[in-house]
Formats: structure tokens, sequence, C-alpha cells
């Protein structure tokens, strides 16, 4: 006879391993579930009788925006009650065994249990003295079904009077003596729009059946107190007590689920990234919602109103996508509940645990209208940050544009708490004083090469910085400025991105992606400084990056020694030598980089000078090019100076903090 584990489908986990839950023949479905062992101090689970955890006084919710009872007999319901049966037949052959005493206890503790799967519940403030609360984040189809069979089989034991029909009341329903207010005489409490027709299905009233409309609740208890009868009844119609017994006690005793009681240490959000079997993996933002809402029902607010004024947006496509790349990939909505939380703490939010963040922050006292109203707000400014609503100013919309292009997420919290802020509060030159402050530090550490470690930390400073401004009335943009300007993480120099443009390799060591929006954003700079050149929509990730001077320049492009002599191939001169090894790491310098349509005629790159310029003068759709269509040659000169004017060009399109300043002159 297999034990408790082997049919359960539990594997007791070796050190440094993983608990793993599997589905055992014949069983409900359920998902595959792998706790790794790092993060069972945060959980429990648990495989528990039903009656251990039915009996005590103890109200499960279930959340009112959770998904339909979906449950039907042939789907869920049938099976289930086979199960029961057959487990309530090894009951009765161990009993018809002619043991008794010791033996007969020791015989039915080493029957098969029956394991129904995983129910997932997070603890809910509740009165001292009172019903303790969980939420049932997951299982709420299986715990509905299993509470709708019970009733059923206290219908037939209640008719037939049996011994066993207190022990299933009191999995059913809490007693008198502690009840507050009439729901919390049940056990199960469902989504609000099923609350009135559950104390109907719950009550010991049997109600009047109509297959053809009845709720599936009525459907399902129906179902179960037919069978039942049906399983107790002999063949003159009498009903045996000691199957009706049977069927009780399999359901108390040898039914068994494991339950997952979240706490609020801040891996529980794991247990739902490890919830491997589902199609559509709980994320952090639907615990969240099962949390404010559960609350606002507990604090009797208009629960409908808030979801239809302020959540229904997230039910939108454009919320679910997946954004981030590898293990931070995301849902758009998790990200937001990220950047929320970061401009409400005040601290940076961590991604892999932004349930446990949250839960503390909402224990602090907003209430679900406040959190809702915030969430709702942020939305709108998020999506207007990611030109999913358009973006009142373009010198806005393009920092927040190349922003994203490089992928400096850190900023976005800053970035959309700026756009929740009124024009009495920030007005619109101020706003954009603040974010092309933001643009200038990012971009400007990006060119030059700087590291990015730390951003995380320094930008949410300068987050705190700007909330203390607009508390104090001062200048918030100047907050932000000063703040991006402190701290180890430095705002480059005009004299840095100069240094980097004349000696920085930017081919190889950034990649095309960054170099391709490097130059585009001159090119477009330059653009807009001359009022002689007409308005141009250019798709500059539709361009390709040319080496002016090329990677293979040994055949047209000779090297020339300070006097303007040429200097012959020679691998055992150390003139030609130094002279080669510095060619080979100036073509790869931004001054010798450029933008080309697809018209340049890739036949000459590897050519000499006098037959590639000719190219270049094709290619005056495109600013940047325009200089060097005028130049009589090309060599390490050339790119130099050609660097720093791309560099001044840098410095004026992202500025030094000195002039973004509100006494600055850009």
């Amino acid at each position: 006879m297999p034990t408790e584990e082997q049919h359960t489908g539990l594997r007791m986990p070796m050190p440094g391993s993983s608990l793993v839950l599997r589905p055992v023949e014949g069983t409900l479905a359920f998902p595959v579930l792998t706790i790794p062992l790092r993060y069972h101090r945060c959980v429990e689970a648990k495989t528990y009788p039903l009656q251990e955890i039915l009996k005590p006084e103890r109200r499960y919710i279930i959340p009112t925006f959770q998904r339909d009872y979906e449950w039907t007999l042939e789907g869920q319901w049938k099976l289930l009650f086979e199960d029961l049966e057959a487990t309530a037949d090894r009951l009765l052959d161990v009993r018809g065994s002619g043991e008794d005493g010791s033996k007969l206890k020791s015989r039915e503790q080493n029957i098969s249990p029956h394991f129904m799967g995983a129910i997932v519940c997070a603890s809910l403030p509740f009165a001292t003295g009172g019903v303790a609360l969980r939420s049932v984040i997951d299982g709420q189809q299986r715990l509905t079904t299993i509470q709708l069979m019970m009733r059923g089989l206290l219908d037939v034991l209640t008719e037939s009077k049996s011994d066993r029909t207190m022990s299933v009341r009191r999995m059913l329903f809490n007693p008198d003596d502690v009840l507050e207010a009439d729901e919390e005489v049940y056990k199960l409490w469902p989504r609000r729009k099923d609350r009135e027709v559950w104390p109907l299905a719950m009550g010991d009233s049997v109600p009047v059946y109509d297959s053809t409309n009845d709720h599936l609740y009525l459907q399902a208890r129906k179902f179960f107190s037919e069978g039942a009868r049906d399983y107790a009844l002999l063949e003159d119609g009498t009903v045996d007590s000691a199957r009706l017994v049977a069927l009780a006690d399999a359901v108390s005793s040898l039914f068994k689920l494991v339950v997952i009681d979240l706490d609020d240490n801040d891996d529980a959000q794991v247990i739902f990234e490890v919830l491997n079997g589902r199609q559509t993996p709980l994320s952090a933002i639907d615990l969240v919602k099962n949390l404010l809402f559960l609350r606002g029902e507990l604090a009797e607010e208009d629960v409908e109103r808030l979801y239809d004024e302020h959540w229904a947006q997230f039910d939108d496509a454009w919320w679910k996508e997946e954004v981030g790349r590898g293990h931070a990939q995301r849902g758009r909505r998790d990200v937001l509940l990220s950047v929320w939380l970061t401009v409400a703490t005040g601290s940076e939010a961590n991604v892999g645990h932004l349930y446990r963040e949250a839960r503390t922050y909402l224990d602090s006292g907003p209430t679900t209208a406040e959190v809702l109203e915030q969430l709702s707000t942020f939305a709108v400014a998020y999506r207007e940050v990611y030109e999913a609503l358009p973006v009142e100013d373009e010198r806005l919309a393009a920092a927040y544009r190349r922003i994203r292009a490089l992928d400096i997420t850190t900023a976005i919290p800053l970035l959309t708490w700026l756009r929740t802020l009124s024009l009495e509060v920030l007005p619109l030159e101020d706003h954009v004083r603040a974010v092309r402050a933001v643009e200038s530090w990012a971009l400007r550490r990006t060119w030059v090469g700087w590291q990015t470690r730390g951003y995380g930390p320094h930008l949410t400073r300068a987050l705190r910085e700007a909330k203390s401004a607009v508390e104090k009335e001062a200048d918030l943009a100047d907050a932000v400025i000063s703040a991006l300007q402190d701290g180890v993480l430095a705002w480059p120099k005009d004299s840095d991105v100069v240094d980097a443009f004349l000696t920085r390799q930017f081919y190889g060591g950034a990649s095309q992606f960054r170099i391709r929006l490097l130059l585009g954003a001159i090119d477009h700079q330059l653009r807009s400084e001359d009022p002689n050149e007409p308005h141009a929509v250019i798709h500059y990730d539709d361009l390709q990056i040319e080496h002016v001077m090329p990677r293979s320049w040994e055949t047209h492009w000779p090297l020339a020694d300070g006097d303007g002599g040429v200097v012959a191939k020679d691998e055992a001169d150390p003139t030609w030598l130094a002279l080669s090894a510095e060619r080979r790491r100036v073509v790869d310098r931004i001054g010798n980089l450029t933008l080309v349509t697809g018209t340049f005629n890739r036949d000459v790159s590897n050519l000499g000078w006098a037959v590639k310029r000719p190219e270049f003068e094709k290619q005056k759709s495109l600013i940047i090019n325009y200089d060097l269509a005028k130049r009589d040659t090309w060599d390490e000169d050339g790119i130099k100076a050609r660097a720093l004017s791309l560099a001044a060009a840098v410095n004026r399109l992202w500025p030094s903090p000195d002039l973004l300043v509100s006494d600055g002159t850009t």
C-alpha cells in the first residue's frame, strides 16, 4: 500500500534542492509546484486533511475580481465524487476486516488518502478575538467545490440523523458565539457578485431546484447530495448509515490539500512565479489587486465603482504586454506598480518583491480609494512617457524616446511622477528643464562610457530631492539638476565628452544601435540649428553606419609621417608599426563614423577618398555628411576635427547643468 508521500506526489527535499508537488494519476489536475528551499522560510506549504483546514474558526474570502466559478459536472464534480467514493470504499474495506481497537486504528491510518492539490492563501487583518481571515489567492475553484460537496453530503447526513452531522457542519459554519456579522458564519465567503446566492447554496433549507436556471452553486449542491444519497442507498431503499459515515470520515480525514499560507515576508511573491503549470501566472499586480479590493470590501468602500473608474483600464491588452529582457522581463502592470511604489515610498522598489513591498506600504495607512486613484493617475503618466498617449511638447517626447531607447528604466519613476504634477506645481518650461537634465546626465554618461551601476539609488535620491522641493515650494527642476550632480555618479563635463570623442573607440566599444542613436540625434540637432534647412522626417533607425576611412585601409589609404611623406608598409619599421596601430584605433572613433542611406554604394566603401567622396556628395539628406563632402582629403586630422565638431553639437544638445538651472541660458 502506498504511503501518503507516494500517493500525493510529495517528495521530501534534500538539502539544497526543492520541494516538488506533482499530480497523481486519478486525482484532479493541478499545477506542478516547485518551491526552492531558500524560500521555505517565507511560506508554509503543508499537507492537511480537510477537517484541520476547515474546522478552526476561520473565514476564507474569495477576492471580488477573481474569475467566475467555472467547475462543472462533467469537468470536475463527477470525477471528484468518484474519488470520494473510492476513498470511502477503501475505508469501508478496512472497517469490515474484522480488526478492532488499536489494530483497526493503525490500519485506518495507513489508508491511502486522496490528494486534491494546493490552495494559496494570504492572511488579512482581523479583530483581536474575532474570526481569522484568509484571502484565497489561488485555488478558489477547488475550495468552493469542496464546500459545495460537503453541503450536499450534509443534506443527506441531516435527513438520516447521522452522528457525523455536527462534524461536517463545523467544516461549513463558524459557531454563533464568535460572530460579529451574519456573513461570518460561513467558512467560505465568495466573490461579491455571488454573495446573494451563497447563503441559499449553503443554507439548511434545501433549495427548490430548477435544472435550467440554477446557479452553478445550486447545481453542485444538488449533484453532491444526490451522489451521497445514492452511495449510501441499499437495495431495499434504506440508507446504510455506515456508508454515510465512511463518506463523512473520508472527506474529513482522507481528503487532503496542500495549503500554502503566505506571510508578510518579501519572498512570498516567488510562490506565484514557481506555479509553473499555469497558462497565465499570477503576477505581483494580481496579488496587490486582490489585496486592495479585499481591503476595500472590508472597509465597505464601493469597490465596483472604484474598479470601473480606476482599474478597468488595466484590462487593456497594452498593459499585459511583457517588457524588459531575460530575468527582468515583466508585464507593464508590474512595471507600473514598481514605478508607483518607488515614488510613494521614496525607495527603489525591488521588482522581485513587489507584493511584500506594496503590502508593507498599504499597511501604513492609505485607503483603497487613495491607492487606486494614485495608480490610475500614474497609469496615464506612464503611458505618456512610453508615447502610448500623446505628449504635449516635442522636447519631452524626444527625451523620453532616447531614454527608453537606451533602456534607462531607473529614470522612469522620476519621469512618470513629474507628469503627475499640475502646471501650477510644475510649469511646462520647468518640466522640460527637469527632463532634459535627466536625459543629459544619463546620455552624456553613455557617450563617455561611464558605468551604469548605481543608477537606481542615484535617480531615486533625485526623486526624493524633487519631492522635497515641492513641499518647500522651491524650484523643482533646479532640485533635480542639483541632485544629479551630487554623489559618485558624476554628470560628465563638456571636456569629458570632448575627450571621449577624441579617444574612445565607439565602433566595437558601443552597440551599433547606440552609435546610430547618437549620430541621428546630432544630425537632428544640426538641422534644428540651421534656419535654412527645411523640416524633414528622417528614420534614423533605418540608416547604416559607415566608416569614412575604412577599417581595411592599407591598400588605398597610405600612412603619412609628420612631414606628409608616405610611410610604406614594413612590419619591421617602428614608425610604420606605431602609425598603423594608431590608425587602427582612429578608424573606430566617432569622428570617423557617419550614417548613410540605402543608396550609398557599398562597392566603394574600401576604396580611396577620391572615389568615395562623391558618394557622400549624394548623401546630403543628412547634415552630418555635409562637411565630409567638402573635404579634399580625409586623414587623422580630419577625424579629429570632426570629433571636436560632433562633441560640440552633443554638448549643445545635452547641455551641462549650469546651462539648465533657472538662471541658465538654455
